[in-house]
Formats: C-alpha cells, sequence, structure tokens
C-alpha cells in the first residue's frame, strides 16, 4: 500500500462493501509501523525531526525496538525529551486507516471486535459505513498520577448508558471503553509509570502479554492491537513509587536517555526550543559567547556538589533562561528607548531565577542558599569558557614576566572602580568599559571568541572583567540593579574598614 492508494481510497470509499473490493490490507499496528520504519530508513528521511543528540544512542535503539515489534519504555531524567519521542511515534503510522464509522474502539471493518460494530455490520452488512481516521486519533496519551483508575485505563460498567439505553448491566453494550482501547489500532503512552499505582500496574498485565483487556461483570475478552510505549525516571523507582516486576518483564526494551554530552548539541537545543525570535521591537542580539555560557552552567550544575545529581538538571533550565536573558536586555532598551541592544554579563546574572526553580539542592547546596549555588555556578561557567577564548590569567605572562592583563588589574590598583548598572545605555555602557586602559587592546589581540558586531567587542570587554573577578584579581560588589569591581586589595581594606566602623558604633 503507498500514501497514494490510501488517499485515493479515502476519498472514493465509505461503505464495507466499497472497501472489500480495493487492496486494503488489514496488519497489526506493530507490523505497520516497522513496514514505514523499514521504507523511512532506506529513504534516508530523518526520523525524529528536532530530536538532537541522540544519533548514535537513544534514536539505533528505538530503531530496533519498533523493528522488534517490541513495547518500550524511555529511562531517564527530566527533560530529556522522552514525551517529544513519544508523541513523534504516530508519524510512522499509515497516514488514515479506515474504522467502522462511530466504533469506540477503532475497529477494524473487516475483522470488528466490539458488540456494538458486529451488530452494525450483522444489520447493513456491505452498506455499512466506514471512516477514514488520521494517525493522530491513533495515539493515546496518560500522565500517570496516583488518582489514576482502572475505568480511566482499561474501562467500566456505566449505568447511566445501561438507564438511556434501556439496557441490563449485562449487556456488553454498557461498557464504557477507557483510554486505552480507544486507542485500539494505535499507540499509546503512558508517562512517569512508576507513578501509577501497583494495583493498576496490574490491570495493564493482560494488555503487555495476552493483548486482551477484561472488563469486570463480564466473561469476555476483547483482543486489542495496540503499541504500549512509556516513560519514567529513574528517581522514580525509590522515591515515589515502583514498576512491578510482572510488568516490568512484560517491557520488551528499556531505552536510556541522557542529556547533551557536547555544549554545541546544548546550545542547539536551547536556540530550537527557546522563543528567540520575537517582534523585533527592541532588536536583541545574542553573542555565541553568551549562548555558550548559558550552556556551560547547565553543565556546571550536572557536576556540581550542590545539586541533587539523581534528580538532573533539566534542559528546560537552559531554556527558559536563554528566554530570561534577552528579556533583561530587552526590558533595557526600552527603558532607554534604544532600537537595538545587545546581551551582556549583566543580564546573564538576571537568569538565577530561571536556575534556582529548577535545580535540587544536596543538604550541602541548601546550608548555601539557592541564590548562591546559582551565583556559584555562573561563576564556574565564566572561568570555564574564558579558558576556551583567553590566556589564563594565572598562567600566561609575556616574555618580560608581566601578564598580559596587568595593565587592566593596574587601572583598578590605581583606585578606579567599573560600576555597571541594570539600566545602563549602550552609549554609557561602551564608555565605561572602554576607560579601563588596556581592557579593548587586550580584547582585540588576545581573544579568540568570535564577534560578529561592535557591540559585542565590549561585551567581551566586561566578560573579561568579570573572569578577572572569578579569578579572584577583582573585587565585586554586587548591589540590587548594579555590579561594581575594584581592586582586590582595595576592597578587602574597605570590608575590614566597613568591620572597624562597626565596632566603633557597638562601642
Amino acid at each position: 500500500m503507498t500514501e497514494s492508494n490510501i488517499d485515493q481510497w479515502r476519498q472514493n470509499v465509505e461503505t464495507l462493501g466499497q472497501l472489500k473490493e480495493t487492496e486494503w490490507q488489514s496488519v497489526s499496528v506493530k507490523e505497520e509501523i516497522r513496514r514505514n520504519l523499514i521504507a523511512r530508513i532506506r529513504s534516508g528521511e530523518t526520523l525524529f525531526p528536532g530530536i538532537k543528540g541522540y544519533d548514535q544512542s537513544v534514536i539505533p535503539e528505538l530503531q530496533h525496538a519498533l523493528l522488534s515489534r517490541h513495547d518500550f519504555i524511555l529511562l531517564g531524567l527530566r527533560g530529556q525529551a522522552k514525551t517529544k519521542i513519544l508523541r513523534q511515534l504516530p508519524d510512522f503510522l499509515d497516514e488514515y486507516r479506515p474504522v467502522v464509522k462511530g466504533s469506540e474502539i477503532n475497529d477494524n471493518p473487516l475483522n470488528p471486535i466490539s458488540k456494538q460494530a458486529r451488530e452494525l455490520i450483522a444489520g447493513k452488512g456491505d452498506e455499512t459505513p466506514v471512516e477514514w481516521i488520521h494517525r493522530s486519533r491513533r495515539y493515546g496519551e496518560k500522565l500517570a498520577t496516583p488518582d489514576t483508575t482502572v475505568a480511566d485505563l482499561i474501562g467500566d460498567i456505566d449505568p447511566i448508558k445501561a438507564a438511556a439505553r434501556k439496557l441490563t448491566l449485562a449487556d456488553e453494550n454498557v461498557i464504557n471503553f477507557g483510554l486505552v482501547p480507544r486507542t485500539n489500532h494505535g499507540i499509546f503512552a503512558i508517562n512517569e509509570l512508576p507513578d501509577l499505582q501497583p494495583r493498576i500496574q496490574v490491570a495493564l498485565l493482560n494488555i503487555m502479554q495476552e493483548r486482551d483487556i477484561q472488563i469486570r461483570g463480564f466473561n469476555v475478552r476483547i483482543p486489542l492491537d495496540v503499541l504500549m510505549v512509556f516513560s519514567a525516571n529513574p528517581e522514580d523507582y525509590t522515591n515515589r513509587g515502583n514498576i512491578i516486576t510482572p510488568l516490568k518483564d512484560r517491557i520488551d526494551a528499556q531505552i536510556l536517555t541522557h542529556y547533551p554530552r557536547d555544549i554545541t548539541i546544548g546550545m542547539e537545543i536551547t536556540q530550537q526550543e527557546a522563543w528567540t525570535s520575537r517582534d523585533g521591537l527592541p532588536e536583541v542580539r545574542v553573542p555565541a559567547i553568551m549562548k555558550e555560557l548559558l550552556e556551560q552552567i547547565a553543565f556546571e550544575a550536572r557536576e556540581s556538589e550542590y545539586i541533587d545529581q539523581k534528580s538532573g538538571v533539566s534542559t528546560r533550565m537552559t531554556i527558559t533562561a536563554m528566554e530570561q536573558l534577552i528579556s533583561s536586555a530587552e526590558r533595557r532598551a526600552l527603558l532607554n528607548n534604544e532600537k537595538e541592544t545587545t546581551a551582556r554579563i549583566t543580564d546573564l546574572f538576571h537568569t538565577v531565577p530561571a536556575l534556582t526553580g529548577k535545580l535540587e539542592l544536596v543538604y550541602e547546596g541548601e546550608q548555601e542558599g539557592a541564590l548562591n549555588v546559582a551565583k556559584h555556578i555562573i561563576g564556574k561557567a565564566v572561568k570555564h569558557i574564558f579558558a576556551n577564548y583567553f590566556p589564563d590569567p594565572e598562567l600566561q605572562k609575556r616574555q618580560d614576566d608581566r601578564s598580559i592583563y596587568q595593565p587592566v588589574l593596574d587601572w583598578f590598583a590605581d583606585g578606579h572602580a567599573l560600576e555597571i548598572s541594570d539600566q545602563m545605555s549602550s552609549k554609557a555602557y561602551r564608555e565605561a568599559l572602554s576607560e579601563i586602559t588596556g581592557l579593548k587592546q587586550l580584547v582585540e589581540n588576545e581573544s579568540r571568541a568570535p564577534s560578529q558586531h561592535e557591540e559585542e567587542t565590549y561585551v567581551l570587554m566586561d566578560f573579561v572583567v568579570e573572569a578577572l573577578h572569578q579569578h579572584s584579581m577583582l573585587g565585586k560588589e554586587d548591589m540590587d540593579n548594579r555590579r561594581s569591581y575594584s581592586d582586590m586589595l582595595g576592597s578587602m581594606l574597605g570590608s575590614m574598614d566597613d568591620l572597624d566602623d562597626l565596632g566603633d558604633f557597638k562601642e
């Protein structure tokens, strides 16, 4: 069967008799997926568009499971595209499939299983109406919650239906089918499977092995044709629930997902998912180094001793951080009536709210406080990325043994300070950074970072100052809406003077 044949039949076939005259053949949903997957592999099509970083790991294992006609579970930490992958599975179904019109469980016209469809065909024969349903209607999904019932998934007797149709409760037509049978001849996904109560998981055993369902009060088995897929978080096995052993035994394949292993892949995911293309009023440029810094924050968090690594650090964190970074720059441009601006280091620290809500802290992290942990991680990211594009300020020396950063440090040592506020205009920002002796020359001569706009040069200058602070070469004071950099020794002596003043006050 080809897509063109199916499209032609969809337009012309409206009854069972007309369907019998075509070459359409019914196959199981797993065989249908296997057939279409083989065709797409041979054609070289992208199998899971928008899924990045899994080409050599998760996607091959998914192909193996589908080619084997296996039910499977995606096991991984939060923010690893598990649900996104599951929702792309219907693309491997035929675009349209015929069913008995009005059937609650997508009855195959050539082999109906519900009493309603059998009675309809017995009464109308070849004149039984047939409808073609789109593959999107053959995908069902349920987020496992503690209040999920067997009736939700499998079905139950409906007394209201019995009363309305004047049927006895012994009549099969009073069954109200659940989500799984309503996805017959399709794909059904259960997200966060361990959250499903054990007694509800037991109800899935027959579907997974015998491929049928039993509904209380009826001595009948209704065979189903469905691909069952699941997602779960490893943490769920111990913290919130468990997958019962008989059900785990019936899931044919367990596929492990993971976070981006390369910062470039992480940047591509963030760029794809974040809301970066706005109305352009004002236009916000995000330098490549800022994108890299944002992604490095996630990599640092995934290695931090303050973060609960069993919980993971979701890719959603960098997505929301990117959106807040742009919004911070956007707000500044609006306040200064500027038509365009460039994201700065100041904006990077305004992503803290996006971090603190998505980082699960261990005891040591709780002691430090979420805000301090977030700033600590940002600082580590700055140091890491700085080492990629600038000489190490602690090791790199000129031939005369004078550090290339010394002119900048000397400027601060002479009693100067750099103060950058959240609302500083682009002109004032450039002027403030240009006052620092040797800073612009340092960036122009030593930086290996890509720069596509003049304004990005000043962002790199700002970046150098912040990196020198992270290397404990400059002091820094964070205030509500601005940050101030000064000589390290001077700021330490200033702190001591403050303590002396406090002592005098107490006396």
